[in-house]
């Protein structure tokens, strides 16, 4: 569910229909139901009247909501909605629920917008047959478009290359997955990649052109180190860095977004794969992280200069550093301690602007990888 959106809208126009919508709204958290005006006096309480023809209300509600489930006819639905379509990012998912309960369907935005689990939601209240056409679903195999979306992963691009990812895996053609970092349970650890996938976790050595297409898993900028490999990609972003922080009292925010952003570009790391931010307790009122966190949606995350002191790992341990706070660094172990590493991905370092009069301190740990249990294979 987005911000913005409602969770689900519920119609109704027939007496079954309404039974069917009871059930229904019992486990929907947050759904609103709409029943016809001529049946409204048979509405279960807290229901809104639906006027027909539905057009004008549906005009104000498509994008109000993230699903409409309507018991109405799919033939009816298509006919209502069309004019509304814009695109698979945006447009909301829709459900179909037949007057008798046998069926849910799926009906637009079965990917992106979840409209194939809406459709198994709704299936599982009603103990209804699912039915879902989308090639990926109906088949098993990767959904390229939203692979790692209930971890926490993201499209670098949307609009590179994911059509065509999804027709290869669909297709079963050669399809290589680089997981350089991220959760292994992007797909059933127990269970095989699909047909034609391989999987390995290096980028070294492998030929783009013996693949139709290539799915990676990384927290670099592929754009500077393998720009042919992204070409021929779909590239995902696992939360799989720490940003650990130390700053003077009172450092301006653009300072420290421009500190972040100069060493994740330095260093070749994409701030898509941010995980959080981390720092000493002392800090966790400091107006700069507190706004960078809510500008690029990265939690932060503090700890006490006992559990920072403590840390192992740490490359460039300070005494000065201890006098003021209490612990031998604050940017290095809060980094390695909210990532649950070992050792730092980049060391620390520090950040200073001429005529600011304020400083800062950087580094980065990611987060440990665990590699699926299959076989690797370049092709």
């Amino acid at each position: 569910m987005t911000a913005e959106r409602k969770p689900y809208a519920i119609y109704a126009i027939t007496r079954h229909g309404i039974s069917i919508a009871r059930k229904l709204i019992e486990g929907l958290p947050g759904a609103d139901l709409y029943v016809s005006q001529k049946l409204f006096d048979g509405a279960p309480a807290g229901a809104k009247p639906l006027p027909l023809p539905m057009g004008p209300l549906l005009t104000e509600a498509f994008t109000a909501y993230d699903c409409h489930v309507f018991v109405i006819s799919v033939g009816a639905v298509v006919r209502m909605i069309a004019p509304l379509l814009k695109n698979k990012k945006v447009d909301p998912a829709v459900v179909c629920v037949d007057d008798t309960a046998r069926f849910s369907i799926c009906v637009l935005s079965g990917h992106v917008g979840r409209g194939n689990a809406f459709t198994e939601k709704v299936a599982g209240l009603l103990g209804a047959q699912p039915v879902v056409t989308t090639a990926s679903d109906a088949l098993g195999t990767l959904t390229v478009d939203i692979l790692g979306r209930d971890l926490g992963w993201t499209l670098d691009d949307p609009d590179r290359n994911v059509t065509r990812g999804c027709a290869a895996v669909v297709n079963a053609a050669p399809v290589l997955f680089v997981q350089e970092t991220g959760e292994p349970s992007f797909w059933p650890e127990a269970a095989p990649l699909p047909p034609g996938v391989r999987y390995a976790t290096s980028l070294d050595g492998v030929d783009p052109g013996a693949w139709e297409i290539l799915l990676v898993a990384s927290d670099r900028d592929l754009s500077r180190s393998h720009p042919e490999i992204v070409e021929r990609a779909v590239v995902y972003r696992p939360k799989s860095l720490v940003l650990g922080v130390g700053c003077d009292r009172g450092a301006p925010l653009a300072m420290v977004e421009r500190g972040v952003d100069r060493l994740l570009e330095e260093h070749g790391l994409s701030a898509k794969s941010v995980k959080a931010l981390a720092t000493i307790d002392k800090k966790a009122d400091e107006e700069a992280l507190l706004a960078l966190s809510a500008r690029r949606g990265w939690p932060l995350v503090t700890f006490t200069p006992e559990e920072l002191d403590a840390t192992e790992g740490i490359e460039n341990p300070s005494e000065t550093v201890k006098k003021h706070v209490g612990a031998r660094g604050v940017a290095e172990p809060a980094a390695l301690r909210a990532a649950g590493a070992a050792r730092l991905l980049v060391p620390k370092r520090a950040y200073t602007e001429e005529g600011v009069g304020r400083s800062m301190t950087l580094a980065v740990a990611r987060v440990p990888f665990a590699k699926r249990s299959v076989e690797e294979s370049h092709g």
